[in-house]
C-alpha cells in the first residue's frame, strides 16, 4: 500500500481578512474534492490572512497512481486563480509487503 502525502502552501494576496481567506481556502479544498478522490485540509496557518497551508492524501496499491493524482492535484494548485501556489513538497510512505518493517504489534 502506497499513501502519497503533499503539502502545499499558497500566498493569498488579495485576503485582507479570514472570511476573504475562508473563501479561497474553501473553493480550493471543494474543487481539489470534487475532481481528484483525494482527502484534502487546511493543516496550518489559520489565523495568517493571506497564508493557506493544505495537507492532501492518497492511497493506493500503486505508487504510480498515487504519484499520478498527486501531480493532478498539483497542477490544479498551479493554476488556481485566487492564490499564488509558493511551495509544494510530496512524500510516499510505504506500508505493507513493500515495507522495511511489519506490524504485528
Amino acid at each position: 500500500m502506497h499513501v502519497g502525502v503533499m503539502r502545499l502552501v499558497f500566498h493569498i494576496p488579495h485576503a485582507r481578512s479570514l472570511k476573504d481567506k475562508r473563501s479561497v481556502v474553501r473553493k480550493f479544498r471543494d474543487r481539489i474534492r470534487a475532481r481528484h478522490d483525494v482527502s484534502i485540509a487546511e493543516v496550518a496557518d489559520q489565523n495568517l490572512h493571506q497564508v493557506a497551508t493544505f495537507g492532501v492524501a492518497v492511497v493506493s496499491a500503486d505508487a504510480g497512481i498515487a504519484h499520478s493524482v498527486l501531480e493532478a492535484v498539483a497542477h490544479a494548485a498551479e493554476t488556481q486563480p485566487d492564490a499564488i501556489l509558493t511551495h509544494r513538497s510530496t512524500e510516499d510512505v510505504v506500508i505493507g509487503d513493500d515495507a522495511d518493517w511489519d506490524d504485528h504489534g
